[in-house]
């Protein structure tokens, strides 16, 4: 089975996060800039897009076929509908540069579901394809909808049918709908949480007797003891950095149990509270081992074991965010914060294990400011199998990291993903 996924706004991040997600190194290509391709005999359901915030849509390929054959006997086999009860609504997204007339293509196959008695609507948009938000209002991944999508890969065309999109509602509701926010000790966004977690990917670390058969994607959820997908809740994990929460809260949703978040802050413990009581109420989530700790990241040897952390992710502070600052003495500061919380976290992690990262990139008129904090022992490692490094379309730094931001933003963010050796 091939099973397509429409990237996000930083298509690295997304690419990288699905290699540690379903563990398929050599089955993932990009066909396009923004579009990857996995290749598997394991099916992918849709409640996987809840736990991947670098995905916009993902999908199923039903067909490849040569450009310049008429597609409509293969979207007719597995776009028609079972039954002909209620109105049906299709949409058709085109992602190429090939000239193929929608609207004809579009009224073709209404015009066959008319003579299987089935009344139907084409989903329009402006764009030559439709938006996770287009999708969503007009239920097209449902029993009674269908998004067909069309992929232009080289001289072939990919057809397929979306399964599921960004649930973006309600990761918007988890970002401005949480009861505390605070713009100095983080303004995360949950994807970007959800990419990190996936990055550090815990599972990596656990005796081969418990690890679950290699094709199983990484992304579903353990219950009662037992694997239903990928994720051990045995894998303790931290951020010492926790500021409101969000890489906690995010962590509890996509399964893990065993949560350690910190801050020196007292504000930023109680804001991680509140989100916290406001996820449970809200999702009806049971916490099961969950530890809050007031407590400054350089010194966190101080509060836990030697050897028994998992992985790490975090965003520390990363300086002021708005107004004129000095850029060479922020960055120092933060350097040397850095670089004690970089050897205290080496004292607590397992071996093999990783620290998924924010690091500030400031940008001015004439110059951009990146970090080198002591790593002390920690090495990075690149986040990309090898097969995919060398693909054009890939921008990873010099030191094989990967910046996320938008332009005229003077604070960029800089994923690093280190290891412990």
């Amino acid at each position: 089975m091939k099973y397509f996924f429409i990237l996000g706004s930083n298509p690295t991040l997304s690419l990288a996060e699905l290699a540690a997600v379903f563990n398929y190194a050599d089955e993932i290509y990009l066909v396009q800039p923004n579009i990857a391709v996995l290749e598997t005999d394991q099916k992918i359901t849709a409640k996987v897009i809840k736990k991947i915030g670098g995905t916009i849509k993902f999908g199923l390929v039903h067909e490849v076929m040569v450009i310049g054959e008429s597609p409509l006997p293969a979207i007719i086999k597995f776009a028609k509908p079972r039954t002909g009860a209620g109105k049906f609504m299709f949409g058709i997204s085109n992602y190429g540069k090939n000239n193929t007339n929608l609207k004809v293509l579009a009224m073709e196959f209404k015009k066959l579901l008319k003579q299987s008695s089935i009344n139907s609507r084409w989903v329009t948009s402006r764009e030559p394809t439709l938006s996770s938000v287009v999708v969503e209002q007009n239920k097209l991944t449902t029993d009674r909808g269908i998004e067909i999508v069309i992929i232009q890969f080289n001289q072939r065309w990919l057809l397929g049918k979306t399964l599921a999109v960004q649930p973006f509602k309600e990761l918007s509701y988890r970002d401005y709908g949480r009861p505390a926010r605070d713009d100095r000790s983080g303004m995360l966004p949950p994807k970007l949480a959800q990419i990190m977690i996936n990055l550090a990917d815990p599972t990596r670390l656990i005796p081969a007797r418990t690890t679950p058969p290699k094709r199983l994607c990484q992304a579903d959820v353990r219950s009662g003891g037992k694997w239903v997908g990928g994720i051990n809740s045995d894998a303790t994990i931290l951020d010492p950095f926790c500021g409101s929460g969000t890489i906690v809260t995010e962590a509890m949703l996509m399964g893990y149990r065993n949560i350690i978040g910190s801050d020196i802050s007292p504000r930023a413990i109680l804001d991680t509270k509140k989100n916290i009581n406001w996820i449970k109420d809200n999702f009806k989530f049971k916490i099961l081992n969950l530890k809050l700790l007031n407590a400054d990241a350089a010194e966190i040897s101080k509060f836990l074991p030697a050897n028994s952390v998992a992985a790490i992710i975090t965003e520390p502070y990363l300086g002021p965010q708005r107004g004129l600052f000095n850029f060479s003495k922020t960055a120092k500061e933060l350097e040397r914060l850095y670089s004690k919380s970089l050897s205290e976290f080496k004292k607590i992690l397992k071996s093999g294990a990783r620290v998924v990262m924010v690091w500030p990139r400031f940008y001015n008129k004439r110059k951009n400011f990146f970090l080198q904090p002591d790593l002390n022992g920690l090495k990075i490692v690149n986040p990309l199998p090898e097969n995919l490094r060398t693909n054009i379309f890939i921008k990873l730094t010099d030191r094989d990291t990967i910046v996320y931001g938008r332009e005229q933003q003077k604070v960029w963010r800089e994923i690093v993903v280190l290891e412990k050796n």
